[in-house]
């Protein structure tokens, strides 16, 4: 029976390039999965997009002179960019800075507002005298009052890690300016989270059995320690979504209350951009509907906790506010896989030290899938990894290069020239050969169980077991001495190898998307394995942005065993993968805080 997945991917802030360590926390991992279960023909969707209204988008824009709108085009031009060339396959990344979003986003606070979540109240925030107009959180800096960190931001501290109260900042300073700002009183709407506590703690412990412990644990000792409260969810802004209420025409929604509903949103923009309006509901209104959110451990909180609540709080409301229809639920994560972080070269990455590997840079110089492998095997799941460049190329050229890509292309290369580039007619297979193909068939079941668990580190571990295993039937069974002397044998050898590597072609796809489909045409096989990445020039009352989509293949549910059969015509083979020199290492390391990021 096929289920519909909802694959919900962290919201990258359009205001800095996307760099190694956002890739393997949250976006990579998210395709890996959506595209297991489109090979095993479930309903997918794999939805997100450029958040364009955070302060840092303002942050940035004041730095350089121009309007917000104007720094989110040009960052989110370079995401769909980076996407397209790593293979992931959104069927839409879009923004939230449009008329959908915008229009989403206002039912939910009308539906939070009519069932009683949402209250005002009058807050002390900062105001910049010098500036003349109150701060946003990340206006603002000062040391962390938990941890101490000189450099916290008045919404979350890099260093700890937590949510804070950004008038609790010691020593605060308006980041413009480095002025020392007052606080004055302002009023602004407020999340009741006080009142959603108890049945947001109920969602947590029912998720205890199965979600990852740093996330369940973190969240859940969260709220015992602090105890939830009311949160604002307006701010003094002139940029991003207008507050629907009369005489609140100089405030915006907050980010962290409306960038999360962007994964509603974008369902409901992808629904309409396809011609099925209604389509939305399978995945967000169908209790069989399984929703997955994949991001880093900076934005647990926000998804584990504000977000469920937000879900909880409106009820049925935002369907009759929305379109209505009333008696529809919105769908709570069945699972926030939260990666850790990656540091680079054992230190933090830094964007303003250039210190880290950027996508784009990565790519204009090697090949998507040697990139997705290392971020793969190297994933942070459970705890921080460290991007290592002797590891990097090590990997590459003895695990890619010659535990895979030599496998495949050694049988494919003598099956060419033996068997006149057929796949051998094998006659009745031997108790080694059935015994070697039960095995990596087997990996079906135990390479999609780990990666239905989300175990991405594991599932490509186990995947490449069973490549090995492959590599050590054909040292036993040496098919390029018995072709001298018995090539029927020979051809029983290299005809149960090629159903192997088909077999393991698929294992693989997931991890290894570009060279599986290469590998995929070598076999002989006409239709893709995946579909096909576009863009799309998308226009509303709010200007025109670009949208990344995505085209599904002709034949789903290839996530079987194979049937490779005597007598086909292979194409001809070639090398998957690139081996690299061990020079590579020192000269990408000399690009370290060398401004080239």
């Amino acid at each position: 029976m096929t289920k519909h997945i909802l694959v919900a991917v962290a919201w990258p802030y359009a205001n800095a390039e996307i760099h190694v360590g956002n890739l393997t926390g949250s976006y990579l991992p998210a395709d890996i999965f959506a595209r297991y279960h489109r090979l095993k023909g479930n309903h997918v969707l794999m939805v997100s997009g450029s958040d364009a209204h955070g302060t840092p988008i303002t942050v940035k824009s004041d730095a350089e002179g121009v309007t917000p709108e104007a720094v989110y085009h040009r960052y989110h031009a370079g995401f769909i960019e980076l996407f397209q060339k790593l293979g992931l396959q959104y069927d839409l990344f879009t923004s939230t800075h449009t008329q959908n979003h915008f229009k989403v986003s206002q039912a939910m606070f009308t539906a939070l507002k009519t069932r009683g979540y949402l209250y005002t109240e009058e807050q002390q925030q900062w105001f910049s005298a010098s500036l003349g107009k109150f701060l946003p959180d990340r206006y603002v800096e000062g040391t962390c009052y938990i941890c101490g960190f000189e450099g916290a931001r008045g919404d979350q501290c890099d260093n700890c890690g937590n949510v804070l109260d950004s008038t609790q900042l010691i020593d605060p300073r308006a980041k413009e300016d480095g002025s020392t700002p007052e606080l004055r009183t302002t009023t602004h709407y407020f999340l009741d989270l006080g009142q959603l506590e108890q049945q947001v703690v109920s969602f947590l412990e029912e998720r205890q059995g199965y979600w990852r412990p740093n996330v369940v644990n973190r969240s859940l000792g969260w709220i015992r320690k602090e105890r939830l409260r009311g949160r604002p969810i307006t701010r003094d802004l002139d940029w991003g979504i207008p507050v629907p209420e009369a005489g609140w025409e100089d405030k915006r929604l907050y980010v962290w209350f409306e960038a999360v509903i962007g994964y509603l949103s974008a369902a409901i923009e992808w629904a309409a951009l396809s011609g099925q309006p209604g389509a939305w509901h399978q995945w967000w209104t169908n209790p069989e509907a399984r929703a997955y959110y994949f991001l880093g451990k900076d934005n647990i909180d926000f998804h584990a906790i504000m977000w469920p609540a937000e879900l909880i709080g409106v009820g049925e409301e935002f369907a009759r506010v929305f379109e209505n229809t009333p008696g529809r639920i919105l769908t709570l994560p069945y699972d926030v896989p939260a990666n850790e972080f990656m540091n680079m070269e054992n230190r933090k990455i830094s964007g303003s030290r250039n210190w880290g590997v950027w996508g784009l840079d990565f790519l204009s110089r090697y090949d998507a899938d040697p990139l997705r492998y290392y971020l793969t095997v190297n994933m942070p799941e459970t705890s921080d990894s460290n991007w290592d460049w002797d590891d990097f190329v090590r990997r590459n050229n003895n695990e890619l290069v010659a535990t895979w890509g030599n496998l495949a292309n050694r049988v494919l290369s003598f099956a060419a020239k033996h068997w006149d580039g057929r796949v051998p007619q094998p006659g009745p297979l031997r108790p080694a050969d059935e015994a070697l193909l039960a095995i990596v068939e087997d990996g079906f079941d135990s390479v999609g169980q780990l990666i239905e668990s989300v175990k991405l580190r594991a599932a490509l571990a186990e995947a490449m077991r069973l490549a090995a295993e492959v590599n050590r039937y054909l040292d036993e069974q040496a098919p390029w001495a018995q072709v001298k002397t018995d090539k029927d044998a020979a051809g029983i050898t290299i005809y149960t190898a090629l159903r192997a590597i088909d077999n393991l072609k698929l294992l693989l796809a997931p991890f290894l998307p570009h060279s599986a489909e290469a590998l995929h045409s070598m076999l002989g096989y006409h239709a893709p394995l995946f579909g096909e990445q576009y863009t799309e020039a998308i226009a509303d009352n709010l200007g025109e942005h670009q949208a990344l989509r995505y085209r599904a293949a002709a034949v789903p549910g290839h996530w079987r065993p194979s049937t490779l059969e005597g007598g086909r015509v292979l194409r001809q083979p070639g090398p998957l993968y690139k081996k690299l020199e061990p020079e590579i290492a020192d000269q990408e390391r000399a690009r370290l805080g060398g401004g080239n990021g």
